[in-house]
């Protein structure tokens, strides 16, 4: 007798587990059984497992049944017909959905031409095996595994046309690519998804080539003329929103020019792009410390004697200001009700990003880099036609990575853009390489898409033949002008007195154990005295009893709160988490005793 369970739970026994589970299949196929149930023989362990539970992943497969496709030409004629839809042939049992257990005992056949009478299904489209992302690869037959999903998660990354709507929408963090195109070399999944509703790359002319070394590792050079000519411009939107919040008590917010008696007033440089409204007015130049929208709240805490106190109505100022490190154009001013029915102000705020050094870019191989040069279009390497590489590609990214699909696609590029039509690049479907050299031959290039160059500098021709071609490239969000930070002194944490966090908050830089090292290696070890100073506190400590003495400012005293004012007091340099955590031991009751001897 085997085990039958139904969604994890035991329902019962069965004779013969094989049978059970073929005639559960058969009569799903036949509608009698729902659809959305899958049946696992698990023969190691003689158990079977019935799931009709959601949260499963479940795929498409057409049904084989001795070696022959269930799916025949007559089916594919009435689809292209429209006679026949997707949901007829799961009702007809031509197409099953099977989840990742009943996968386990399925022979899933590749192609057609793989099928024996063994196979228990067939692939719909070999290229189903990828996402939706990992689909647009072009070539990602000839792309070793890792990097072919490292070109999936990078085209997410990507910036593009990502909405028609986005004039009107105030969306968190947003990059637009100014001139998106769409790829020479595409795949059906382009055609299937609509990409060209939403493209996120560039046509542009690519080098293999090593150039003064500035392209070392993953670097690459651009050149300035394609800059100029629209390569890689985006534009980042950012909105500030704020709104008139209610209190209790009847108090409120109020957007508008704070008063110079408010607490906290900046100073008027800072207001000077407010309207009378108290809100910026569109296409005003912001910088850092720029108010965007006036607001004054009410005092944070109100106690009962308030009401006879002359700095009750004191109202404190609570602004949106530009953060820092931020700049830009104000785009778009909103002012609407919330769903609580208070005064909402939204300003978007837009900055145009030009390629820098340090931007990274990416093909769809996961070949990404950053921007190690820009160079002038006069400097750099030109073919024999006159046509100078947009960008010029490390050869060394090549060996170690495998992803032949990149090659691939400079040949397919430059055969796309001499025929001046699209490059089936479907994965397992692509149009074949030998074709494509053909082609380029005939348009009169070296079919192995090399090319004879010369030296922008000198004039001289490479001894080498540079391999050149056409090929998309994306540019990815991770920009220099989001991530440039540096501080010399700044605000610090209440608690701690050591520098706050993070770049928005014009926090510290860390520098911690590894950096010490190269302090200590180049023997700039006097450096680290300064560096880890940064709560550096200046104490009174009692040596009798070990204990923190008080220290008298106005009267230039110290005295002990133990020992009194006879003892021997001295005042030590400690770092204020230190101070902090003695005081929060004394809290605790316990009496930590610090003993002080001489340096020398």
């Amino acid at each position: 007798m085997v085990d039958v369970y139904v969604n994890g739970k035991y329902a019962g026994s069965v004779d013969n587990a094989q049978d059970f589970a073929d005639q559960v299949i058969s009569e799903r196929r036949r509608g009698k059984v729902p659809n959305n149930l899958n049946i696992y023989h698990d023969r190691e362990y003689n158990q079977v497992f019935v799931e009709a539970c959601k949260g499963r992943v479940r795929r498409p497969l057409v049904i084989v049944k001795d070696g022959k496709s269930s799916l025949t030409e007559k089916h594919l004629a009435q689809l292209e017909k429209g006679e026949l839809s997707w949901s007829d042939l799961v009702t007809q049992g031509i197409i099953e959905y099977v989840d990742a257990a009943e996968e386990e005992n399925c022979y899933v056949a590749f192609t057609q031409h793989d099928l024996t009478p063994a196979h228990t299904h067939l692939e719909i489209a070999p290229m189903a095996i990828l996402g939706l992302c990992t689909s647009l690869v072009p070539f990602g037959n000839y792309n070793q595994s890792t990097r072919l999903n490292t070109g999936s998660k990078n085209q997410k990354q990507a910036l593009g046309f990502y909405a028609a709507n986005y004039l009107i929408r105030m969306d968190m963090d947003v990059n637009m690519l100014d001139n998106s195109h769409q790829p020479i070399c595409k795949t059906i999944m382009h055609d299937i998804v609509g990409y060209t509703d939403h493209p996120s790359g560039q046509n542009i002319v690519v080098a293999v080539m090593s150039y003064r070394g500035y392209n070392m590792e993953d670097s690459f050079i651009l050149n300035k003329a394609s800059i100029q000519r629209g390569f890689g411009r985006s534009t980042y939107y950012r909105p500030c929103v704020t709104e008139e919040l209610r209190y209790s008590g009847g108090l409120i917010d109020q957007v508008g020019i704070p008063d110079k008696e408010v607490k906290g007033y900046k100073s008027e440089r800072d207001y000077r792009f407010l309207e009378e409204d108290g809100i910026i007015y569109p296409e005003a130049q912001v910088a850092e410390g720029d108010v965007v929208i006036g607001k004054t709240s009410p005092p944070r805490f109100l106690s009962s004697m308030d009401e006879y106190n002359l700095t009750s109505n004191l109202r404190r100022e609570s602004s949106i200001s530009i953060s820092h490190g931020d700049q830009g154009v104000v785009d778009f001013v909103l002012v609407t009700e919330n769903e609580e029915g208070n005064k909402l102000v939204q300003v978007r705020l837009r900055d145009l990003r030009v390629p820098e050094v340090g931007d990274k870019f990416t093909s769809r191989h996961g070949q990404k880099g950053v921007v190690g040069m820009i160079v002038d279009q006069p400097d750099l390497p030109f073919s024999m036609s006159g046509i100078t590489p947009d960008l010029i590609f490390s050869p060394h990214g090549i060996p170690s990575r495998m992803t032949i699909a990149h090659l691939i696609e400079l040949v397919g590029g430059k055969v796309g853009a001499l025929a001046g039509r699209y490059i089936d690049g479907t994965t397992f479907e692509a149009e074949g390489e030998e074709s494509l050299r053909r082609e380029l031959l005939s348009y009169g290039f070296r079919e192995n898409g090399t090319e004879v160059m010369y030296n922008g500098l000198t004039g001289e021709k490479f001894q080498a033949r540079i391999y050149v071609g056409n090929m998309y490239y994306l540019k990815l969000r991770h920009m220099v002008a989001n991530k440039l930070h540096s501080r010399a002194r700044g605000p610090v944490q209440l608690l701690t007195r050591q520098p706050t966090e993070g770049r928005a908050k014009e926090g510290g830089l860390r520098l911690g154990e590894m950096e010490k090292d190269t302090f200590v290696a180049h023997g700039a070890s006097l450096l680290l005295k300064e560096r880890f100073d940064s709560d550096k506190t200046v104490l009174a400590v009692c040596e009798d009893c070990g204990l923190l003495a008080i220290h008298d400012e106005y009267k230039n005293k110290s005295h002990c709160p133990v020992c009194g004012e006879n003892s021997n007091i001295s005042q030590i340099e400690i770092a204020y988490a230190f101070k902090l955590l003695l005081d929060e031991l004394k809290s605790l009751c316990v009496y930590s005793r610090i003993e002080l001897k001489n340096k020398y």
